[in-house]
């Protein structure tokens, strides 16, 4: 049996909460890739049982963060929604949860059959 598949918006997670993330943008995804790392083996409660397949999107000024144990980061080319939506449509065949609060990329990634939630599933405010 394939793992579920959980992909994290990082542009979109990390500015859900001004913690000041806008002066370190690629501080603020390593931090949230290291939240992440947890989701891995447990899973996310109420959501999705572990283990887990975990994939961190990040572009712009965030490329260049390091995979760490637990967790995949793919740097996106170009805009990070295309990426996700790609990852999304690959992983059709498999559960696939992608959080992010965009509506527009919600309702991309729900066309190839990916659930979605919200920021606060994995960044508790």
């Amino acid at each position: 049996m394939t793992s579920p598949l959980l992909i994290v918006d990082a542009a979109n997670v990390v500015g859900s909460v001004p913690d000041g993330w806008w002066r370190d943008r690629r501080g603020a995804a390593e931090r949230l890739r290291d939240r992440l790392a947890r989701y891995a083996a447990d899973g996310v409660p109420g959501l999705l049982p572990g283990p887990l397949d975990v994939v961190l999107v990040v572009e712009g000024a965030a490329r260049g963060v390091e995979p760490v144990q637990g967790v995949r980061v793919v740097a996106a080319p170009g805009e990070g929604d295309d990426t996700i939506v790609d990852l999304a449509r690959a992983a059709a065949e498999r559960r696939c949860v992608v959080v992010t609060a965009d509506r527009e990329l919600r309702r991309r990634v729900a066309e190839h059959g990916a659930e979605c939630a919200g920021p606060r599933t994995v960044r508790p405010v």
